[in-house]
């Protein structure tokens, strides 16, 4: 029986698991590939934990952290997609409903305001 985002340690899950998956499909690989997913992964963690769980201390601009690299508007579908199907393989539940509605809010906000690059 699956329950709700809780802790930190839940999120940390959440993102593993979303990025094993996002980075099987070839476009988002590709996007990230030059992503010290070590160094990084605690930095996405402490973002969803502000988020969800009211965690104090995040303050990075996510927009500017992903303004340099090589995404089209359409990628932004794909990884909604992609951490929606994560957050209901491992989560149900108010917390859980949340992610996805933020998730939902941040593709949209980051598609709005976007300007692609040629690739």
């Amino acid at each position: 029986m699956l329950k709700d985002i809780e802790n930190k340690q839940d999120i940390e899950l959440l993102i593993h698991t979303f990025y094993g998956e996002l980075l099987k499909i070839g476009r988002m690989k590709e996007i990230f590939k030059n992503i010290n997913f070590e160094e990084h992964v605690p930095n996405i963690v402490h973002f969803w934990s502000f988020v969800l769980l009211d965690e104090e201390g995040y303050k990075t601009n996510v927009y500017d952290k992903h303004v340099h690299l090589p995404i089209l508007k359409a990628d932004f579908d794909t990884w909604l997609e992609v951490f929606t199907a994560s957050v209901d393989k491992l989560f149900v539940g108010e917390k859980a409903d949340m992610a996805k509605q933020r998730a939902s809010v941040l593709s949209y906000t980051f598609k709005s305001k976007w300007v692609e690059k040629p690739l």
